[in-house]
């Protein structure tokens, strides 16, 4: 059975990885595909994968990326017109759906995102099973009409980061305070001012600050910003502090022990709501509240790995759904 993965940010990469490694291991045939995106190709370098690159991201208005869509679906479509897949999957890939729909190819599904509206639209109704964590309430799922919906007691990042090996030693000074930029590219956050920079620099009264912008990664002052790819997994179980705005990295690092503040801009977040409840430090705050909440956490670690141990991997879910309900 040959399984094809397609992922379009650094997040699917490690996923996509992480699942291909386990099939592999049962026998399947795995195909790799990702776009050009600042996210994906070092990460492919440093995992040491083979992924074909088709298409690319585009950071430009709606119909900029309408026409990079289209296009990356006609680039999918030859790739595989000679021999087509048997199964796709994707942590919500809008040019995979398409091209799996209209090929009538089972599409499995890993989603963590109710604010992603717009990409939830245009690849869960299209989905033949859904896997997604307990802690996402049904309405935001039931809404679209999913057929089949696996719901797992986990996180997605659960899958790359148990047996997590760093590829890095960074050897930065201490203490270390990571921060993420907001993805402000995306639809969802239209109209949402980014504020990462002016956090990233009021931090830098407690300590080294990297930070790791989404697409600019030209110089800013007092900041550290690295000119090439880094690995952010890798970085953040050596960081001292993780600021984000509840993106991978936030649970990245939070599995790993490192505290990580979530800046509360986009609103509720299920998914790092059920890791604080379940012991792990990530702590969700207004911006306002940011330096305060760093002052009170900074340095400290946490023991987690008897917590990850008892969540649920999602690779688990999507290896039982191949076996039961399509290659059984």
């Amino acid at each position: 059975m040959k399984i094809w993965y397609d992922a379009c940010t650094g997040k699917h990469i490690r996923y996509g990885a992480a699942i291909a490694n386990r099939l592999r291991d049962r026998g399947y045939e795995v195909i790799l595909t990702t776009r050009k995106h600042v996210d994906t190709i070092g990460l492919v370098k440093i995992l040491n994968e083979k992924f074909e690159i088709l298409g690319e991201y585009s950071a430009g208005n709606l119909l900029e990326k309408l026409r990079a869509s289209v296009e990356r679906q006609r680039l999918l479509l030859e790739f595989f017109m000679e021999k087509m897949p048997n199964v796709a999957i994707s942590h919500g890939s809008v040019e995979q759906c398409r091209i799996a729909f209209g090929a009538s190819i089972p599409i499995i599904l890993t989603h963590d995102s109710p604010h992603a509206v717009a990409v939830n639209r245009l690849t869960l109704p299209l989905c033949s099973f859904l896997v997604v964590p307990k802690a996402i309430p049904e309405r935001y799922i039931k809404m679209y009409g999913v057929r089949k919906i696996y719901r797992f007691d986990g996180v997605d990042e659960v899958a790359w980061i148990k047996n997590l090996k760093p590829k890095v030693k960074y050897d930065f000074k201490k203490p270390l305070i990571v921060v993420r930029q907001m993805e402000s590219k995306a639809v969802y956050a239209e109209k949402i001012p980014d504020i990462s920079e002016i956090l990233a620099k009021k931090l830098t009264a407690l300590g080294n600050v990297i930070f790791l912008p989404r697409y600019d990664r030209t110089p800013r002052d007092n900041l550290m910003v690295p000119r090439d790819f880094i690995d952010s997994a890798s970085l953040v179980l050596q960081a001292d502090l993780v600021v984000g705005f509840g993106g991978t990295i936030s649970r990245e690092a939070a599995l790993l022990g490192t505290p990580s503040i979530v800046v509360d801009v986009f609103g509720r977040s299920y998914v790092n709501e059920f890791l604080r409840k379940r012991g792990f430090p990530i702590f969700t705050t207004k911006a306002d509240r940011v330096l305060a909440l760093a002052r009170r956490i900074l340095g400290k670690k946490w023991k987690t790995t008897h917590l990850i141990e008892s969540l649920e991997d999602p690779a688990d879910v999507i290896e039982r759904i191949l076996k039961t309900e399509i290659d059984g």
